[in-house]
């Protein structure tokens, strides 16, 4: 019977045979049905991916919108996803819906996080005012000299109700501490605004930590007394005074060079760092070491809990009466915690702190801690309490490289295990494989992490694979470890042998950082793509590291959005925020019309893919408050507080097709005529602008437009700025 059946098998249908694209068509659908299949227990993994999406959506809106209406997109979509649970519907139906009801949530998570911190900002009013506060924290210095965290008492001129919760003050001469008392005799402005459209933007930054202004301090600070601030307030002041003494003493004993990296990597404090340290680490790719991360927080975290693990381990009595796993995990977690304390709580701290706290929490729950899982619950968590973090770098390179990783671990193949090897033999193994691990490793997270660094910071360490490669024993094994126990034993006067061999290891470092930077061609400059390269990028990365199937390589094109993205045209002339300052574009050199304001320079330069560089001297007539080509060119600068006279004007509008001005011009004489003459009004509305040259005109594109209108987007006077 069976052979009949065989038999019959080979017989073929009757009628015509389908056509080849009908049998190719039909195979293919059967394929991707198998693969879809094969995702079951992948689609929940997409759940933070949706929400992080509303994150993101509700930051690129250019109007603030009511809360309502999220709500109620909340409450519908939740309900038709639950309804359709209920029903028993297909995945075809419940999965869309549950990435919709994410989608919604996140918007909503956004909008409700931004009016919890709605804080007042300071007006820019343009003249000195008395600050009276309480210095909360010693911040990283700026261009301009040391700047401190003030929780302002008393802002002279504002109201109660209008004083900011938060400062950021540039001061001058002795710099306050934590804990202090001080009076200041500043120009408040609000928080920067972007220094050139779609680039960071420090007032949204600064509005998610309710701090409502910055400051330039004109005088010399004044320790005053104040009444008690609240409890909370002393509280945060007392660690702040702890971190800042430990940062002091660590410089002190191990130098300003080494020190000032080890304070960094300890409290959180950059402000011994040099430039030229922070500049060579940044061009050979371990930039990363510097500020507190997911490396730091894991390396700490990972050091006590094997420690611990160890030591149980060590001592069969004790082995046999607790879970020493789940101590170690224990263990694991305060030591991250009080890694989170002491570094200052910044907001990369936090989403590594938060992090690890679920790894360790599924050891101790008896769930794998390395895998998709852990790491969705993980950014669910972040973004549940950070959703500002989304539209942040540190975010973005962090969980694209911890999702590559993790695809990488779930993907590789696990060979069985020798039975009796000899032990020279098997140490070469374990090494070789651990170098391989290692450098495969650290590929992978650079690919994942590039284009990232490529769009926010448009330079590429072309080194930075092996300049990891050589740091990472050394920074795992030698200098987080032997820091962490430096500062334990510190106050039992033990501590200074720790600390020695961890400047030994962070010399060596440095080192490897200076030669990797010196070498030929260690930097590659790169434009940013326009602005949705990146979600494309981002989208494509996660696809291949969630996917399961040979189909998760057709997300490698989107991956490498960023790379392939093409940049648009260079703008011809771009004037800084208040007309502070110009550049004229020519061919990749951006000539800039005055030495100042390098940071919002540096920053547009680089977003366009252009090098800053000076303006030739000759052909340009300039005094202290203007500047203005000999033969008639694109643009003429006039930066002076006072408004330039008739006579002035006429002839800045004779030498140029474009006239910055300033301040506020009342009327214009017959000269302009025909002229875009931009003058303060439409810096006080529009910010930074970038200029194009086109067949009609001029096509402008303002910060303010590319901002929208936020309850962040204020604008201040850039020369008080920092």
């Amino acid at each position: 019977m069976a052979k009949v059946q065989e038999e019959a098998a080979l017989i073929p249908p009757e009628g015509p045979l389908p056509s080849l694209p009908w049998r190719i068509g039909r195979r293919a659908v059967q394929g991707l049905r198998t693969a879809v299949d094969r995702q079951t227990d992948r689609w929940r993994l997409w759940a933070p991916v949706a929400f992080g999406g509303g994150c993101g959506l509700y930051f690129v809106l250019k109007t603030e919108p009511p809360l309502w209406p999220l709500v109620l997109a909340v409450l519908i979509s939740a309900g038709l996803w639950g309804g359709a649970r209920h029903q028993g519907v297909g995945r075809a139906v419940t999965v869309p819906l549950m990435l919709l009801t994410c989608l919604a949530a996140g918007v909503s998570v956004a909008k409700l996080r931004s009016d919890n911190v709605a804080a007042p900002i300071a007006p820019a009013t343009g003249d000195p005012v008395v600050v009276e506060g309480w210095v909360l924290d010693v911040d990283s210095p700026g261009a301009r000299g040391a700047r401190v965290i003030l929780a302002p008492v008393r802002v002279r001129g504002l109201a109660p109700e209008e004083t900011p919760i938060r400062l950021r003050v540039t001061v001058r001469g002795e710099v306050p501490r934590p804990g202090d008392a001080v009076s200041v005799f500043a120009i408040l402005n609000p928080p920067p605004g972007p220094a050139a459209p779609g680039a960071y933007d420090f007032g949204r930054t600064a509005w998610f930590q309710s701090m409502g202004g910055v400051g330039f301090e004109l005088g010399h600070t004044r320790w005053i007394d104040l009444p008690p601030p609240p409890w909370t307030l002393r509280l945060r002041m007392a660690v702040n005074q702890f971190r800042y003494g430990l940062a002091e003493r660590l410089v002190e004993r191990l130098g300003p060079r080494e020190g000032g990296v080890a304070a960094a990597m300890t409290t959180g404090h950059e402000s011994w760092i040099a430039q030229e340290t922070y500049d060579t680490m940044r061009d050979s790719g371990l930039i990363h070491i510097l500020s507190i991360s997911g490396l730091h927080m894991a390396i700490v975290g990972g050091f006590v809990f094997f420690a611990v693990r160890f030591g149980i381990a060590a001592m069969p009595w004790l082995v046999l009466r607790v879970p020493g796993k789940k101590v170690a995990a224990w263990a694991g977690w305060t030591a991250v915690i009080a890694y989170l304390v002491i570094s200052g709580a910044p907001p990369p701290a936090e989403r590594a702190a938060i992090t690890a706290s679920v790894a360790f929490l599924a050891i101790i729950l008896d769930r794998p801690a390395i895998s998709m899982n852990a790491l969705a619950v993980a950014a669910f968590a972040v973004l549940l309490l950070q959703p500002e973090a989304i539209v942040t770098p540190g975010f973005q390179m962090s969980f694209a490289a911890t999702a590559a990783l993790v695809a990488l671990a779930e993907s590789w193949p696990r060979r069985p295990r020798e039975i009796q090897v000899p032990l020279p033999i098997l140490i070469a193994q374990r090494a070789g494989t651990w170098v391989g691990l290692a450098i495969l490793a650290s590929f992978v997270a650079g690919m994942a992490t590039s284009p990232f660094a490529m769009q926010h910071f448009n330079r590429t360490a072309v080194y930075g694979l092996p300049a990891n490669m050589l740091s990472s024993p050394l920074a795992d094994f030698v200098m987080m470890p032997m820091l962490a126990l430096g500062v334990m034993l510190q106050p039992f006067g033990l501590g200074g042998p720790f600390l020695t061999v961890a400047g030994w290891g962070i010399e060596a470092i440095m080192a490897i950082g200076s030669w990797i930077s010196g070498l030929p061609g260690a930097v590659i400059h790169t434009a940013s793509a326009p602005v949705i390269a990146l979600p494309v990028a981002f989208v494509g990365l996660l696809f291949i590291c969630l996917w399961r199937g040979r189909l998760r390589w057709l997300g490698l094109p989107l991956a490498a959005a960023v790379m392939l993205w093409p940049r648009p045209p260079a703008p011809d002339l771009w004037i800084a925020e208040a007309g502070s300052n110009a550049a004229l574009v020519t061919g990749d050199q951006a000539l800039m019309m005055r030495r100042v304001g390098t940071f919002s320079r540096d920053v547009w330069s680089g977003r366009r893919g252009l090098e800053a560089v000076d303006r030739e001297s000759d052909g340009w007539t300039c005094g202290r408050t203007h500047c203005r080509p000999d033969v008639p060119g694109p643009l003429a600068l006039w930066w002076g507080r006072r408004a330039p006279d008739d006579q002035q004007l006429a002839d800045l509008c004779r030498s140029a097709e474009v006239v910055s001005v300033r301040v506020e011009l009342p009327a214009l004489p017959d000269a302009c005529t025909g002229r875009l003459v931009l003058d303060g009004r439409d810096y006080a509305t529009g910010g930074s602008v970038e200029l194009w040259r086109t067949g009609t005109g001029w096509r402008a594109l303002w910060s303010t437009t590319a901002r929208g209108d936020r309850p962040w987007n204020r604008l201040g006077d850039p020369d008080y700025q920092e």
